[in-house]
C-alpha cells in the first residue's frame, strides 16, 4: 500500500476568492491542509482582530481543513527587507515577522512558516551578500526564540541566484540551520527552487532530512504539477522511506489554468506519482 502523504495547496491560487468558497473547492479537491499567503488575508496581515483570527480558524475546521502556516511572509505591507543596513527599517520588517508568527499561531496548531522572500531578503543598500546573510540568520535566530514559545517553527529557503543573493542553496540553508540551533528553525526543500542545485533531488532531501519540514511541489518552470516532465517519484521516495511526517503543498506560479483546475489536477497527478512509487 503507498505511503500516506498528506496534501495541502497554498491559497494564493484562490487569490480574489471569499474564504470559505476556497477552502470548499480545496476540500473537494481532496486536500486536507491549507497554506496561506498573509497577502491575500489583508494588505497588512498583522491588523487583523482576534474575531478575524478566529472567524479564519473555524472557516478551515468547519470545511475539514487544516491549517499548515504561512509562505510570502514580506509582500505586504509594502517597503520592509530584514537585511538592509537601515536599522530601523531592518527592526520594523523583522518585527512583522514576530507580530506573523502570532498570526500563524493564533491561526492553527503547529503552524510552519516559509522564509522565502526573495526582494525582502537579498542584499541591498551597498552590503555584501555575507553582510546580508549575517543579518538574515541574526534575525532568524532572535525570531526562532518567540517561534519556540508559540509553537510555531521557522523555515529557511533556499532559493536559486536569479532570486536572490542570501541562501541559494539547501546544503547553505542546513548549515545556518545548524548554526542557529533552536528547533523552532529549521529548512525545507521545494522542487521549483531547487532548480540550480546541482546534485538530484532525492540525494539532498536524503543528506537533509532532519532538517526538511515541509515540501512545496510544482514544476521547475512553476507551473502546477503535470504541465512539466519533473519526476516527483525519488524525492517521494526518500520521504516516504523516512516516514515523513510533514506536508506536500502546492505551490504554483502561473495561475492561468485557473484555480480549481490547478488544485485538482496537481493532486491527481501527485496521487498518480505516490501509487506508482517501489517502496
Amino acid at each position: 500500500m503507498p505511503f500516506e502523504f498528506r496534501h495541502a495547496i497554498c491559497n494564493e491560487v484562490y487569490k480574489g476568492w471569499d474564504f470559505r468558497e476556497a477552502c470548499q473547492s480545496i476540500r473537494r479537491a481532496g486536500y486536507t491542509g491549507i497554506e496561506i499567503a498573509p497577502f491575500t488575508l489583508a494588505n497588512d496581515p498583522c491588523t487583523l482582530t482576534p474575531a478575524q483570527r478566529h472567524d479564519l480558524k473555524k472557516i478551515m475546521a468547519d470545511e475539514g481543513l487544516a491549517f499548515v502556516g504561512l509562505h510570502w511572509l514580506m509582500v505586504s505591507p509594502a517597503g520592509l527587507h530584514v537585511t538592509t543596513p537601515n536599522h530601523s527599517l531592518r527592526a520594523r520588517s523583522w518585527a512583522h515577522i514576530h507580530d506573523l508568527i502570532d498570526l500563524c499561531a493564533d491561526l492553527g496548531p503547529n503552524g510552519v512558516m516559509i522564509f522565502g522572500s526573495p526582494k525582502q531578503r537579498t542584499s541591498t543598500g551597498g552590503i555584501s551578500p555575507a553582510e546580508a546573510t549575517k543579518h538574515y540568520v541574526d534575525g532568524m535566530s532572535a525570531a526562532g526564540q518567540w517561534a519556540a514559545q508559540r509553537g510555531v517553527t521557522l523555515l529557511i529557503e533556499a532559493l536559486p541566484s536569479a532570486d536572490t543573493d542570501v541562501v541559494t542553496s539547501l546544503d547553505e540553508a542546513a548549515r545556518w540551520v545548524e548554526q542557529i540551533n533552536c528547533p523552532a528553525v529549521q529548512s525545507m526543500f521545494d522542487s521549483h527552487n531547487a532548480i540550480e542545485e546541482t546534485e538530484p533531488h532525492a540525494e539532498l532531501v536524503k543528506r537533509h532530512f532532519p532538517v526538511i519540514r515541509h515540501v512545496h511541489v510544482n514544476e521547475l518552470d512553476g507551473k502546477h504539477p503535470g504541465k512539466g516532465n519533473y519526476d516527483f517519484k525519488p524525492v517521494l521516495a526518500e520521504l516516504a522511506a523516512r516516514g515523513y511526517q510533514g506536508w506536500i503543498s502546492l505551490e504554483a506560479f502561473d495561475f492561468s489554468f485557473g484555480s480549481e483546475a490547478i488544485a485538482n489536477e496537481s493532486i491527481r497527478h501527485m496521487e498518480s506519482q505516490i501509487a506508482a512509487l517501489s517502496i
